[in-house]
């Protein structure tokens, strides 16, 4: 007999932790009849069919989600052509809460996996084992119907079984024993389930209770993350900081026993952070920790209709506090469609929320889940949308159908150019031209709708040139600070082996050979690089860059406050120069190191 738990992700890098802790909770008595197998979306369905085939399960389920049920679908209407004789279930919040619906849809499943899966997956497993050892000593079976709705938890064709209690999450068994099976994959790591909050959005509202792990599992479990260097846990606790107390032992932890490479990510809710919480986290190693706030809307009205509790002042202040610690990557997200929310409204919370300087701004658009309070009220706030998954909205009395299509383009420009993090000197002075920052990534989504760039999207490499085309249409005269900065952003992330064309051009005062001259003085002198000892002079140029600067890019506060006019050319006639130092990079933003070097006039910048 063979379980064979399927899990189709998103990406490669995605792994699906719901089949690994039902394969564990099963124990070791029932693990050599359970098989894992997990693709992704983009691969062709004729491919999984095959590799399924290959695999001869006995019984097979399928872990469902919003981003994988449409394939889902495809598959278990195929399967039983190629595999007749294989029992399918089907678990996951995409068909938890329309299981019934789903069993009519599709009368050759044989169930439905209901919650939480552990206990009822271990059930179920050994009422297939029990089946296949009547069947090979030639006792008679017990009779099925019978059995299987003496398993709580699931929905079968003729009804629902008891439901099953929540999961003490203190029993469920460590994931990770072999972390080969997660090489250059995300690590997801739980430490509690449920969410004291109502939002009606999100199905974490479902589940009112909260439930935490014993801090001492956690904390044997964090060593094992920190022991093996893993890169980045991913920690999917809807609301980390919902306990202070428990919040506070696993940020305690990972401080002080910090091996200097795990990152770890929370997703949290800042308006509830404590001084003793803020000031802990900053103290953390830069790139230990980042945190992902949902902030969704500032309009009070939105966020009374949500039923989401925030203090959009306090938050604010709590995420500058944050910053103030220059170590802590914060992740903040906006949801677009929601009740009472137009176009101007929304406009005003994505300012609010850009003016936090988030390294990462996620714009989102409502999803209107299966068992979320939201779809209960869809049809009373004329909510419409789309039928199938990911169940997004279209258009509510709000927001137009064609302002949705307008906040799709502006947040193909944050993703492409705020989360990039490839133009974050160039960006800011950019802004003077605009109204609101909103209205600059509206206007260039406009502009790339004008130069046909949605159809035929640029390369990462020429998306800065068509920056440098969109500032100079709306700032001309300050053509030569745009490619400055550009080629400043450019060298501060790639050390290019090719000189890019928007980069100002050497000039006869400033040549390769003055340049060259650095290289070869700084081999002998060390005065920049002395942690390069043993590299010649040609190594050090190919391993760093020097460029000069007649503006001071690196200085965003001053480009964008200060007049540069024609007295201020004529003092700085003769560049600066920046040093870019590869190995040595920023652990929060992966920006190079530099050193400004200012020579005296007549002088090369050694």
């Amino acid at each position: 007999m063979k379980f064979l738990l399927t899990a189709l992700n998103a990406k490669y890098i995605h792994s699906n932790p719901a089949i690994y802790s039902l394969r564990a909770y099963a124990g070791l008595e029932l693990r050599p009849f359970v098989d894992l197998a997990e693709y992704t979306i983009n691969q062709q369905l004729q491919d999984i069919l095959a590799d399924i085939y290959r695999r001869k399960p006995t019984v097979i389920g399928f872990s469902c989600y919003i981003w994988n049920w449409n394939m889902i679908q495809d598959i278990i209407v195929e399967l039983p052509k190629i595999l007749p004789d294989v029992d399918i279930w089907l678990g996951g919040p995409e068909v938890t809460y329309d299981a019934e619906e789903v069993l009519k849809k599709y009368p050759l499943l044989k169930g439905i996996m209901v919650g939480e899966g552990e206990e009822t997956f271990r059930e179920l497993m050994r009422y297939y084992v029990q089946q296949e050892k009547d069947s090979h000593c030639g006792c008679e079976a017990a009779d099925d119907k019978e059995a299987l709705h003496s398993i709580a938890g699931l929905c079968l064709h003729d009804g629902y079984t008891p439901i099953r209690p929540l999961t003490d999450m203190s029993t469920l068994p460590f994931l990770y024993d072999d972390l080969e099976l997660f090489t250059n994959r995300i690590i997801y790591y739980e430490t509690s389930r449920g969410c004291p909050y109502r939002c009606s959005y999100c199905l974490s509202s479902s589940d009112k209770s909260v439930r935490l792990r014993d801090i001492r599992v956690v904390k044997k479990e964090l060593q094992f993350f920190l022991d093996n260097n893993v890169t980045q846990v991913k920690f999917i606790d809807r609301t980390f900081n919902c306990n202070h107390e428990h919040a506070m032992a696993i940020w305690q932890y990972i401080h002080e026993h910090d091996n200097g490479v795990t990152n770890f990510h929370f997703e949290i809710s800042a308006d509830i952070l404590r001084e003793d919480e803020i000031a802990l986290l900053q103290q953390f190693r830069p790139g230990l920790a980042q945190l992902e706030i949902g902030v969704q809307s500032t309009n009070e009205q939105t966020i009374h209709a949500i039923d989401r509790v925030m203090n959009v002042d306090k938050l604010e202040r709590i995420v500058g506090a944050i910053h103030k610690g220059n170590n802590i990557h914060v992740h903040l997200d906006l949801i677009a469609g929601l009740p009472f929310e137009d176009y101007q409204s929304f406009a005003r919370s994505f300012n609010r929320v850009y003016g936090m300087h988030p390294e990462q701004l996620q714009l989102g658009f409502l999803k209107v889940l299966k068992g979320s309070k939201m779809q209960e009220r869809a049809e009373e706030f004329a909510i419409v949308y789309r039928d199938k998954p990911p169940y997004e909205v279209l258009h509510t009395p709000w927001l137009a159908f064609g302002d949705v299509l307008r906040l799709k383009a502006v947040e193909e420009m944050v993703e492409l150019y705020y989360n990039s993090n490839q133009y974050t000197h160039t960006l800011p002075y950019l802004e003077r031209m605009f109204e609101s920052p909103f209205v600059m990534f509206e206007e260039l989504s406009a502009f790339y709708e004008e130069q046909g760039y949605f159809q035929n999207s640029p390369a990462r490499a020429y998306r800065y040139h068509v920056l440098l085309e969109f500032a100079e249409r709306n700032d001309p005269k300050h053509s030569d600070i745009y490619r400055e900065l550009l080629t400043f952003d450019l060298y501060l992330r790639e050390n290019v082996k090719s000189r890019p064309d928007f980069a100002p051009p050497l000039t006869d005062a400033v040549t390769k050979e003055t340049i060259r001259d650095f290289y070869r003085k700084e081999e002998s002198a060390r005065e920049y690089l002395p942690v390069y000892d043993g590299y010649d002079w040609k190594q050090l140029s190919k391993m760093t860059h020097l460029e000069p600067f007649h503006y001071p890019v690196w200085d965003v506060e001053r480009m964008i406050n200060e007049d540069f006019n024609e007295s201020f050319h004529e003092h700085l006639r003769q560049a600066a120069y920046c040093l870019f130092d590869y190995q040595n990079r920023s652990p929060l933003t992966h920006e190079a190191a530099t050193q400004i070097i200012r020579p005296q006039k007549g002088e090369s910048p050694c």
